[in-house]
């Protein structure tokens, strides 16, 4: 059974515009579009949704929504004899943004938000690396890859197992 409700007036405001990144791979993907309407209408577990979508990609798209501060998450009461299941919803209805960036920034943005281009990947490895030598200056790294400090920290919003901190990125224990 469904928990039906309605978010009325939740705005997500947007101040930097690398928080874009998560929105627009949600949106540009079918499947995360659909987890996403479905987490809009009722709260649901992942097995919940999984039967809607019939898809694979549910754990990424929950990990990307979250990133993304899109869905809540608490855990539904079982019945007697059965384990709890975290269950999800969406958190936001409306949208504002309220940031300017030069245009080179916004390509970066949009770049890695909707890329499935594998130079992307290669990147995120020689990231990934320099993290575990312990440089993580956000500054540091995108001299060093010879990109835009938005550019890194657009990386850091795509990928789920890495986060910004401050000026730097963190590696983030996703149980993987």
């Amino acid at each position: 059974m469904y928990r039906v409700f309605t978010v009325p007036g939740h705005i997500r405001i947007v101040n930097d515009p690398v928080e874009l990144v998560p929105l627009l791979m949600t949106f540009n993907d079918p499947s995360f579009k659909k987890v996403y309407e479905l987490l809009n209408k009722s709260w649901m577990t992942e097995n919940e949704i999984r039967s809607h979508i019939d898809e694979d990609s549910v754990p990424l798209c929950l990990q990307i929504l979250k990133k993304g501060n899109l869905v809540e998450e608490q855990w539904r009461m079982p019945k007697p004899g059965k384990k709890p299941e975290k269950e999800f919803r969406a958190t936001y209805n409306k949208f504002r943004a309220n940031f300017q960036c030069n245009l080179s920034d916004l390509s970066d943005i949009l770049y890695i938000a909707l890329s499935n281009d594998e130079n992307l990947r290669a990147v995120v490895e020689n990231i990934e690396e320099e993290l575990n030598k312990g440089n993580s200056s956000i500054n540091d790294l995108s001299r060093k890859f010879s990109v835009s400090p938005v550019f890194i920290k657009g990386l850091a919003k795509r990928i789920t197992h890495m986060d910004v901190k401050g000026q730097g990125l963190v590696l983030l224990d996703t149980g993987r």
